[in-house]
């Protein structure tokens, strides 16, 4: 990955939440106020930070905005407030590699110990984009997860691989909608969305919300799958909305061709708070993974929003396919969603599929899933810092 070299500044840190106790009261240690450092590796003022800060709340905590546009001069800053013994813990958020080293630097010479939450597995990740480095992520991730004190995973799989790869403890964080509404705040989002979009009401629209970064190896971005799949159909009565901005939007728009405003529309990226809004206006969502060491250790953010936005979804023959399937899912076949096998079933689904096959599907969703529950979320990793804290002698005793 590419280091990008800045002038070396002071930290920029925030300060947040009532202090929790380090020092075991089972042991008789001293107590004493615990300073936990956070920061995601994607970011100040993203999705990704959002979440932490949910998951951390209990925490006194000192937020670092890391800016992905200066990794070196966030590696500095990040190493400078590690020497500092100052914290008792740092989280990361991510596993960006300015932030990974910071945090093997730190436990290298004995300072502030760490944990670490993901969301991918790193170097099938890695390997995916950049053949040739997958092996030295690998090695990277194992190293991350090693040296950690613990592992927040966002699916139970990423638990799995982190303890395999030698994390003392580990515990699984599915994620969740950052921005509930209510049902009728969703019906009035989906009448106002169609309405600006120009799409019937009759329409059954198959949707995504993510991030559009271009894939050239595979050719292959979000909606992707949509796009080329609609465009084997004749239906007027079916449409694809893709919300996301990135490299692949002029790819996606290239092979929407006539299509582009009529069956298929690209919307281009919205704020955090109204994706809600537009997954409102689909009927079906999509969940494109790969089956291999990519998308079979995912859930990715989106599943959580589709449960909020209650979408029937469809999605590949993925391990949470099968573990969270309760009849809501559809599962196609093809070994990952550029595959033609993958995009003509999609189109065969587009081509049959009628408002029965939708309700029938929306009535298996159920009210929720404990699994992206965010308030039983944010208690379990309380009590699995807290653990870890207890486990540190405390600095400033």
């Amino acid at each position: 990955m590419d280091v990008n070299t800045a002038p070396a500044e002071a930290p920029r840190v925030v300060t947040d939440a009532p202090p929790a106790e380090v020092g075991s009261p089972m042991t008789g240690a001293p107590a004493a106020p615990a300073r936990v450092l956070a920061f995601a590796t994607k970011g100040g003022n993203t999705n990704e930070e959002q979440r932490l800060r949910d998951l951390l709340s209990a925490f006194a905590t000192d937020w670092f905005s890391f800016d992905r546009t200066s990794k070196l001069g966030g590696f500095r800053q990040l190493v400078k407030l590690l020497k500092s013994r100052k914290y008792d813990l740092a989280v990361m958020e991510g596993t960006g590699i300015a932030g990974g080293l910071a945090l093997l630097w730190s436990r290298l010479w004995g300072r502030c110990r760490y944990v670490v939450s993901s969301g991918d597995a790193v170097g099938p990740w890695v390997g995916a984009v950049r053949p040739g480095l997958g092996w030295l992520f690998t090695k990277y991730e194992k190293w991350l997860c090693r040296r950690a004190a613990g592992f927040i995973g966002w699916t139970p799989y990423l638990v799995g691989r982190a303890l395999t790869f030698g994390c003392p403890r580990a515990a699984t964080a599915a994620g969740f909608a950052l921005h509930p509404k209510s049902p009728a705040d969703m019906a009035a989002a989906r009448k106002k969305v169609r309405a600006d979009l120009g799409i019937p009401d009759d329409t059954i629209v198959f949707g995504i919300v993510g991030s559009l970064a271009w894939n050239k190896r595979v050719e292959f971005c979000y909606g992707w799958e949509l796009v080329n799949a609609i465009r084997l159909t004749d239906r007027k009565d079916v449409a694809v909305v893709v919300v996301g901005d990135g490299a692949g939007l002029d790819h996606l728009r290239r092979v929407a061709s006539t299509d582009l405003g009529k069956r298929i529309y690209l919307t281009g990226g919205v704020a955090n708070q109204y994706v809600l809004d537009y997954m409102a206006a689909f009927d079906v969502g999509s969940l494109p993974q790969s089956v291999d060491g990519v998308g079979s250790f995912r859930y990715t953010t989106k599943i959580s929003e589709y449960v909020a936005a209650r979408l029937p979804t469809i999605t590949g023959q993925i391990p949470l396919a099968y573990d969270l399937d309760s009849g809501w899912l559809w599962r196609l076949p093809g070994p990952n969603p550029w595959h033609p096998r993958y995009v003509q079933a999609v189109a065969d689904l587009m081509r049959t599929i009628t408002w029965d096959d939708v309700h029938a599907k929306h009535a298996h969703l159920p009210e929720s899933l404990p699994e992206f529950d965010r308030d039983a979320q944010v208690k379990r990793i309380t009590g699995f810092v807290q653990d870890i804290l207890n486990e540190i002698p405390p600095k400033r005793a």
